[in-house]
């Protein structure tokens, strides 16, 4: 099963995230099949527009193909992309 997910990089104590497509029995940390966006919780108060930056095209390749995504990934799009296109996405916990 392929799953869009965060994986956590950055220093210690300043985590910030890639946002993946890989196979659900790997590790986040490990080998995926592409990054697709990232983001940075620490950029929020700073700068906007780099806090939250996802590839829209890729993700919905990746939704067609049957990609399930994250409840964080689902929350991030809600917040900060309009859903209208994006209301049939598998959620997975």
């Amino acid at each position: 099963m392929i799953i869009i997910r965060l994986a956590r990089y950055g220093r210690k104590k300043r985590p910030s995230y890639k946002i993946v497509v890989c196979d659900r029995r790997r590790s986040c940390q490990g080998k995926f099949i592409k990054q697709i966006g990232f983001f940075n919780s620490f950029n929020i108060s700073l700068n906007r527009e780099y806090f939250l930056n996802i590839n829209i095209q890729s993700l919905e390749y990746w939704i067609k193909k049957g990609a399930y995504v994250t409840s964080k990934i689902y929350f991030l799009l809600k917040t900060y992309y309009p859903l209208s296109d994006f209301k049939k996405l598998n959620v997975i916990d």
